[in-house]
């Protein structure tokens, strides 16, 4: 008989279940996105006649109603676009700009180091994570009417925002990952009256009902909002009367962002970063201060690295290495830019991960296609889940926490600046064959600095290794957040693990929707005249919709 005096539990596993995603193939056009009520948004303009630049502004809108711990018209991003026939690809920059009235001072440090979404030097009370001194320029909003204007078919603004209003007349669905988004944010949200108003009822997040159907709540004053930009135009947000409300609600809190920093506000567009793959492919970047520059690096460092019939040990070997040293190279490198334009030894299930996790992050992202052939990669944030966790009182805008880019110690290269651009980690891209014209593939991730890995390893699958856009989405990643660690998928093979070990510090953990040890990356790829998008597997709400095909 085994004696089990000193018997010891395996490591817990959250899930004992196998999940698959299916993916959405059609000839009009595909939209995905971590939210499918903004998948079908984009999906339903797409239908009505639409291009991928119409589909990608109503999808972008539609997540201020349905997924506000990830982006809304307070936050900011980039967008990559690749017209059909085109050899190059542009970039719609809304990037994140500090505001002309921020003062380094205001953000005094406590001699403590911060663990947050970034470590950096604590500030005295968090001033630069939460609160009205966190806010950077929202810029989405005037990035999205730049890419209908100059890439869209012209429909209405009626219809580009009708989808986002009825969703916001609706309401956010009232269910378990609602609850679980808020109940992690709660702590912080409490400390503002509309934020508390709107999301903790009776001091506490909704919960989803123990039996019946499903329940919806209000966002504040978001659906109104819309209304007026509907009616009033899109530069009502930075000249008109919803800017005026957002100053008035801004200044009565103490923030340094004001009516010069919206009216002023302009996003660009310029030529994306064109990065050579293995000399068969393009890859269409954001450039500038994205993660693109990284990624370059670590494209130039895997250039050599062994290819064969799927990603083995010393290929993950050598990305865990190519990772690590360009992390270390863009943290001590790379910084802000002035100007508002342009500008262990052996696994362990677990693993030293106490002060390099982060919380629940934010961002968002989503592909789409339409059936012309021009393929759009929409990368947007409030930066942290729930952003600065203020929401305006009359406008409903919930704003993004965008100072806690900057290193806020004083000198540094991305250090806190009036009008600067900090450093950030989106890196939505487009795909096109080396000799080709027009794109093949476009993808794109959500997760702080998750997402560099997540991308790579998205082109990696599909270009080296042929994994069809199912295949590559469900495959088992590695991650890493910078130069000391890297984490795995505990359901990589043993000789993997060991691999990855044997360079150091590693953590083995489970791809769960909570916590988040992984980004959350989606794609779209074109194979002739079908095209198949599909979203990430431990996303609950996210996924791929396909435009129906015309009848009649």
């Amino acid at each position: 008989m085994a004696d089990l005096s000193h018997y010891e539990p395996r490591p817990h596993l959250t899930q004992s279940w196998h999940l698959a995603k299916p993916a959405a193939r059609g000839r009009r056009g595909v939209c995905a996105s971590q939210s499918r009520a903004a998948a079908e948004a984009g999906a339903a303009v797409l239908e009505a006649g639409g291009n991928a630049a119409d589909a990608a502004v109503a999808a972008a809108f539609a997540l201020a109603a349905v997924e506000p711990w990830s982006s809304g018209i307070g936050g900011i991003g980039f967008a990559v676009v690749h017209r059909a026939g085109a050899r190059e690809a542009q970039v719609v920059d809304f990037g994140p700009v500090a505001p002309a009235g921020v003062d380094p001072a205001a953000y005094p440090l406590t001699g403590r180091m911060k663990r947050d979404l970034f470590t950096w030097p604590e500030v005295v009370g968090d001033r630069n994570v939460h609160g009205p001194l966190s806010f950077v320029i929202p810029s989405a909003v005037a990035g999205y009417d730049l890419l209908r204007e100059r890439f869209g078919t012209g429909m209405p603004l009626a219809d580009l925002l009708g989808p986002a209003i009825a969703l916001a007349r609706r309401g956010l669905p009232q269910d378990w990952l609602t609850t679980l988004k808020i109940a992690a944010q709660a702590n912080l949200l409490r400390l503002y009256p509309e934020s508390a108003r709107i999301y903790l009822p009776d001091g506490l997040p909704p919960v989803a009902p123990y039996q019946g159907g499903l329940c919806f709540f209000q966002l504040g004053q978001i659906a109104e909002t819309l209304e007026r930009l509907r009616d009033g135009g899109l530069r009502d947000f930075y000249e008109g009367g919803v800017a005026s409300d957002m100053v008035v609600d801004i200044q009565a809190m103490g923030g340094l962002l004001g009516a010069g920093d919206l009216a002023g506000y302009r996003a660009t567009v310029h030529a994306a970063e064109p990065l050579d793959w293995r000399g068969r492919y393009t890859v269409h970047a954001a450039g500038g201060l994205t993660a693109a520059p990284t990624l370059a690096r670590v494209m130039d460092t895997m250039r050599d690295a062994p290819i064969g019939p799927a990603p083995d040990a010393a290929w993950f070997r050598a990305l865990s290495r190519a990772m690590r040293g360009s992390y270390a190279a863009r943290l001590s490198g790379l910084g802000a830019g002035a100007g508002v334009q342009g500008a262990s030894a052996t696994p362990s299930f677990g693993g030293p991960s106490a002060s390099t996790e982060p919380p629940g992050t934010c961002t968002t992202h989503l592909t789409v296609a339409d059936g012309e052939g021009t393929m759009i990669a929409l990368t947007s944030t409030l930066l942290s889940s729930m952003g600065s966790r203020v929401v305006l009182p009359r406008t409903g805008v919930l704003m993004n926490n965008g100072v806690m880019w900057f290193d806020p110690t004083p000198g540094s290269p991305n250090a806190i600046r009036p009008g600067a651009r900090p450093l950030c980690n989106m890196c939505p891209i487009v795909v096109s064959e080396r000799d080709g014209e027009g794109p093949l593939l476009a993808a794109g991730s959500s997760g702080g600095r998750r997402i560099l890995a997540s991308v790579y390893q998205t082109l990696a699958f599909s270009l080296d290794f042929g994994m069809t856009p199912e295949d590559a989405a469900h495959a088992p990643r590695i991650d890493v957040l910078g130069p000391d660690l890297t984490s795995a998928d505990h359901r990589l093979p043993a000789d993997v693990l060991e691999a990855l070990a044997a360079d150091g510090a590693l953590e083995v953990v489970e791809h769960v929707t909570a916590p988040e040890r992984f980004a959350c990356p989606n794609l779209i790829r074109r194979d002739g005249e079908v095209l198949m998008g599909i979203t990430d597997v431990m996303s609950p709400w996210s996924a791929a919709v396909a435009a129906a095909e015309a009848t009649g």
